[in-house]
């Protein structure tokens, strides 16, 4: 707990003014590590404290004052003061200015680290006032709301200034003079610019962010919903200072562009905690950066918001609370596999059991559980961590994913000796993960005697409820679907029109669509004699079981998704 309040200034000023008891701040900590919520957002939810009395508290902390912004008439030419993207990355709005100072009301608490990126931002003196969240929020909307406007004018002026003598002289394949590479990534345009790409993102609720050099253009693309999306391309010229301040901020080196790198950025954005995991790739015109975004905010790592089907939920809950056993989680790469295995571990994360993970790498941090990051660069595999963690005397272990027969035969061991062990492996199907692991050379009678049970699962995007509009489908879709018109009668299929809430994509979110293969005595029978994927399966229906494809009619059913999206993923 004190750590926590170490960490962020605000709760350590409310605990510090006896505004909150010992137990209203262990509340609020745990409720920012499950929601990833600012703990100014968590504070005005519960209600503990009132807005006003939470802003006399940080006013006299900053020596300031707080401001009605209702009864302020605040010129245009000082709202041109600041640029949109600042006034929305920072919740901050421009009430007088001087030649080199700007005074900017927020209703959030100013870090040291925010108020020094603004001034670095801006070039100028900034002082803070405070002022209600509402009318922040409002002034914000009425003077600052055209996003594409800002990054269009962000673009026009990061030219300008490289043309007045910023632009390096860096020929792409030479070696690059470090200091002038340094000096480009850090200057306030740059670092204005992309500040402004990951805000975009997190508001987009992106899941990652691609920055791709070609020989003539510069590409930046966001990721949303598993779709790509090219935002406006920013000059050629830019790419090198852009991705040289991507590198600057995850601490990579910059002068190092023939090898791959990763490494992760922490920061404040939005005001809550982002991570994203950055990972550098070279390529013939410079290198490919791609972000991914964790955002802890706009992941729910509960079990029963994942949209599971109840006999399937009901099902893995059971399967994940056994003492011993291997439960499987499988799909393709951005199927959502971290994220229910992740939500199993917080269910079973009690005080009574030791949770393990082995990952590459960490995407959460889920308090109580130990979780180890591979490195095979300094040879720290799945197989050699898993050996050390038998030594540990864990309960359960979580494996990221079994990529070896080594790491299947630990996995195995674990599950032997008592263990519980939730993994993921690459399949199609929840059949095919049990010939995968006959494939990797795992004898059938073991695998029967410690799978508990196998997960498939998919992601389809929703359809957006702003344009959601009704259809009869016609002969051939359902063809496609294998339906009869007599089973569908006179039910509405659905399908978004695309509207400025979607981005006119039709879609707003993603959810699951799962299929749970159980592992009955039937079932155990068939891979002690080696049965194929095929057999395993039409057994499994037959003993209940419910494919993707029928998971995905459910959601058509009920409105959820369209028919585009379930032939594609099933």
């Amino acid at each position: 707990m004190d750590e926590v309040t170490n960490q962020d200034p605000l709760l350590q000023l409310l605990k510090d003014n006896g505004a909150l008891t010992p137990e209203q701040v262990a509340d609020v900590c745990e409720e920012q590590a499950r929601t990833g919520n600012s703990i100014h957002k968590i504070i005005s939810d519960t209600g503990v404290i009132r807005e006003d009395d939470l802003l006399v508290m940080i006013a006299n902390h900053l020596g300031t004052t707080i401001v009605n912004l209702k009864e302020m008439d605040i010129q245009p030419t000082v709202i041109q003061t600041i640029p949109a993207s600042v006034a929305r990355m920072y919740n901050v709005v421009p009430i007088a200015s001087k030649a080199n100072s700007i005074v900017l009301a927020t209703s959030q608490f100013p870090t040291l680290e925010v108020m020094d990126e603004i001034r670095f931002v801006l070039t100028r003196d900034i002082s803070f006032v405070m002022a209600r969240e509402e009318d922040i929020k409002n002034l914000i909307g009425r003077f600052f709301s055209n996003d594409n406007a800002s990054i269009n004018d962000m673009l026009s002026a990061l030219e300008l200034e490289f043309e007045q003598g910023m632009e390096l002289q860096i020929t792409e394949g030479k070696e690059a003079d470090e200091t002038g590479l340094e000096q480009a990534a850090n200057s306030a345009p740059v670092v204005r610019f992309v500040n402004l790409i990951l805000y975009e993102a997190v508001q987009s609720k992106a899941s990652d962010i691609h920055f791709e050099p070609f020989e003539k253009e510069f590409k930046i693309r966001y990721r949303v919903d598993g779709a790509l999306y090219e935002m406006q391309p920013p000059p050629r010229s830019l790419a090198l200072p852009v991705i040289s301040r991507i590198k600057v901020m995850a601490g990579m080196n910059i002068a190092e562009r023939r090898l791959p790198q990763d490494n992760r950025i922490q920061m404040n954005l939005v005001g809550r905690p982002i991570d994203f995991r950055v990972s550098t790739l070279p390529t013939q015109f410079g290198e490919s950066v791609v972000l991914r975004i964790l955002d802890r905010s706009t992941v729910s790592l509960e079990l029963e918001n994942l949209g599971m089907p109840p006999d399937v939920y009901d099902a893995f809950v059971k399967d994940v609370q056994k003492p011993n056993g291997i439960v499987v989680v499988t799909g393709p790469t951005g199927s959502g596999k971290t994220t229910t295995l992740y939500s199993a571990l917080r269910r079973i994360n009690t005080v009574e059991a030791k949770l393990l993970t082995c990952e590459d790498p960490v995407e959460y941090d889920i308090e109580g559980i130990i979780q180890v990051p591979v490195n095979e660069v300094v040879g720290v595999t799945f197989s050699r961590i898993l050996r050390h963690f038998l030594r540990q005397d864990p309960d359960i272990i979580m494996i990221g994913e079994i990529r070896d027969p080594e790491t299947a035969q630990i996995a195995i061991q674990s599950s032997l000796t008592g263990h519980l062990v939730l993994t993921t492996l690459h399949t199609n199907d929840s059949a095919g993960a049990i010939t995968r692991l006959i494939d990797m050379n795992i004898e059938p009678f073991l695998i029967s005697s410690t799978l508990e049970a196998v997960m498939a699962q998919r992601l389809v995007r929703v359809i957006c409820t702003k344009c959601k509009t009704p259809y009869q489908p016609d002969k051939p879709i359902l063809e496609q679907l294998s339906l009869k018109e007599e089973s569908v009668g006179d039910r509405s299929f659905y399908y978004g029109k695309g509207c400025p809430e979607c981005h006119d994509a039709g879609y707003r979110g993603r959810k699951g669509l799962y299929e749970c293969l159980a592992m009955t005595d039937a079932i155990r029978v068939l891979i002690n004699q080696r049965k194929p994927t095929l057999e395993i399966r039409n057994k499994a229906i037959e003993q209940g079981m419910r494919l993707l494809r029928d998971d995905g009619l459910r959601n058509i059913f009920d409105g959820y998704t369209t028919v585009d999206e379930v032939l594609r993923y099933t």
